[in-house]
């Protein structure tokens, strides 16, 4: 007798029908049958006799696992097939077809970590160049200076572009002193440590601005144009509308930022309006705000007149006198926050005569 046929016998006696043997000999119910199988052995041993009870349990024991075993040989998926071709071209061949060019050396691995240190190195002094800029602007001048002197600047010059003639007849100086002063902040701003007003515009509106102040060493109507071009950006720069995305370089090259000689007229200016605000106790207190803004704006200028680009920048003399005056600027403000009206007042007089040594030397 065939196990089927046994097995199909046994499913009789549990109930089941002839054609459900195909069904009972699946995975799934496997198990199933195989419990109800034991539950009808234990029967056995109770109602007839022990030995055929005993026999009936191992046979049944002997089809379930037979059944099972068949129909998993029936369904094993077969071995995969493949040749070597199969993985040409994803695998290389042999190990020196893996290196391109001479395969290395102990002293050509040398020389390539001691590349890479040079370049991390490097990497490094750059980093720390860039983070001792931005600590620099942000010791001489707070975001509120640089926003409400911009704002200021931006007033004047709308005053300035009004008419071609106007321009063609002088207008344009003005135009080159506020645009180069304007191109100067935004400069700042670019590596200025602090949460500055329109930084992520101050590179796009620097070389906008220092392009127009360089075309503007002469009046015509080409350049008043594209100076009234510059009060539109300016305009929409204040109103927050922003500037038109442009592609630049984010590090400020001072030699194409600012001329010295509308830096030092302007200086000129910022030293007579803090000499007038600081007369005497009673006017600095009028405006503290205003003072602090212009001494601030001098310790600016003069660490700008030093920077790398900008004329006599590399004479010594030069940039020690500049330099004073960034100090005796930077102490005028001191003196305000600590409500020393006579130390300001009298700071105020030590950066006029460090701007009168610096005229006397170098003009």
């Amino acid at each position: 007798m065939s196990a089927l046929h046994c097995f199909s016998n046994l499913a009789s006696i549990l109930g089941y029908d002839s054609a459900d043997t195909p069904f009972l000999l699946s995975r799934v119910y496997v198990q199933s049958a195989f419990h109800r199988l034991v539950l009808c052995a234990q029967d056995c041993f109770e109602s007839i006799d022990m030995k055929f009870s005993l026999h009936a349990f191992v046979v049944s024991m002997f089809l379930v696992t037979s059944g099972t075993s068949a129909f998993a040989d029936e369904n094993r998926a077969p071995a995969p097939k493949y040749s070597a071709e199969d993985t040409r071209g994803v695998f290389f061949d042999d190990l020196d077809s893996a290196f391109r060019g001479p395969r290395p050396t102990t002293a050509t691995i040398r020389q390539s970590a001691a590349a890479a240190a040079a370049a991390a190195a490097a990497a490094s002094s750059s980093d720390a160049q860039s983070s001792s800029q931005k600590s620099v602007w942000a010791s001489l001048i707070s975001p509120a200076s640089i926003e409400d002197e911009i704002k200021r600047m931006k007033l004047h010059y709308d005053s300035v572009i009004t008419t071609p003639g106007a321009f063609n007849s002088g207008g344009y100086q003005d135009a080159r002193l506020d645009l180069t002063v304007l191109a100067s902040l935004f400069a700042v701003i670019v590596e200025h440590g602090g949460e500055v007003r329109w930084k992520d515009q101050a590179v796009a509106a620097r070389d906008l601005l220092a392009r127009t102040a360089f075309n503007c060493k002469a009046g015509s109507t080409q350049v008043y144009n594209e100076a009234k071009l510059r009060k539109g950006d300016l305009q929409d720069l204040i109103s927050g509308s922003g500037l038109s995305k442009r592609d630049a370089e984010a590090d400020n090259v001072w030699s194409d930022i600012a001329d010295r000689s509308p830096i030092m007229e302007y200086a000129e200016q910022i030293v007579e309006a803090l000499e007038d605000s600081t007369r005497d106790e009673a006017t600095i207190k009028s405006d503290p705000e205003e003072v602090v803004r212009n001494a601030e704006l001098l310790a600016v200028l003069g660490e700008i007149l030093t920077r790398e680009g900008m004329d006599q920048a590399d004479e010594e003399d030069y940039v020690e006198l500049s330099r004073s005056m960034t100090t005796a600027a930077t102490d005028l403000v001191g003196a305000l926050e600590r409500n020393d009206y006579e130390s300001a007042r009298k700071g105020a007089g030590s950066i006029r005569q460090r701007c009168d040594a610096c005229h006397e030397q170098f003009r």
